[in-house]
């Protein structure tokens, strides 16, 4: 997407968000990074002195004290709206801080997944982290409709089917779930929760087999990632002693 289309679709969806929420949640400067698209060297300045390990699994700030991590959080999602793994650690965060702040930031942490998706209202992933927040905090009904922008925006993420089936399936919505678990995992997607929970409900049907390609023809390409770092990269299993990626869990 050019830089006009991504303009225009940040204010037609900023016009979709109350002004009292855009006014409570920040301005934009018009030089934010997106996630998807920034280089090596610039990922690295930011991740290597405000996004470390420490802050992302919530031990420190880089000063050196935990009373300062909102402020890390705050530079990091400030530089790059739709930081995934940033936007996903707040998620693991948000529990431990009833007020809805974090120590030294400058929004409430709902505050930087409404900017994830006012700045980047294309980027799936960005969708995808804000339903999930909505989910832990009890907003079933706006958590589907997120989904349902992430799934418009990324219909091949089997992070976001994954999720889509899973919310669905709690609710009992088992015909509903299948389609959504049948391609996640089809796509390789690695946590077996929503098979599972489709198999106790005796409604887990296996999808049938993909074509094959006729002889002479090349073979269907198969699905391709997004582009570094996507919803599915950071979906992947991490070893223990790394921070969970995003929907690598059983919570939406």
């Amino acid at each position: 997407m050019n830089y006009r289309m991504l303009t225009l679709a940040a204010i037609m969806c900023a016009a979709a968000i109350p002004a009292s929420a855009r006014n409570y949640c920040g301005g934009l400067s018009g030089k934010e990074w997106d996630y998807r698209e920034t280089n090596e060297i610039s990922m690295n300045l930011v991740n290597g002195r405000h996004f470390t390990e420490e802050v992302e699994l919530g031990i420190k700030g880089t000063s050196g004290s935990l009373g300062d991590i909102g402020a890390d959080y705050h530079y990091t999602l400030s530089v790059m709206p739709n930081h995934a793994r940033a936007l996903n650690a707040l998620i693991r965060l948000a529990p431990r801080y009833p007020s809805g702040m974090l120590p030294g930031a400058k929004y409430p942490i709902e505050c930087y997944f409404e900017r994830a998706v006012r700045i980047f209202p294309d980027d799936g992933t960005a969708w995808l982290m804000y339903a999930r927040y909505q989910y832990m905090k009890g907003r079933n009904d706006q958590a589907l409709s997120m989904l349902e922008k992430a799934l418009a925006k990324s219909p091949e993420d089997p992070a976001i089917n994954y999720n889509m089936g899973l919310v669905y399936a709690k609710q009992k919505k088992y015909e509903q779930a299948l389609p959504y678990a049948q391609k996640a995992y089809a796509l390789n997607f690695p946590m077996p929760a929503l098979k599972q929970m489709l198999v106790k409900a005796g409604k887990w049907v296996e999808p049938p087999p993909a074509p094959e390609a006729n002889p002479g023809q090349p073979a269907a390409a198969a699905p391709a990632a997004a582009a570094a770092p996507s919803a599915q990269a950071a979906a992947a299993t991490t070893a223990a002693s790394k921070p969970a990626d995003p929907a690598a869990s059983t919570k939406p």
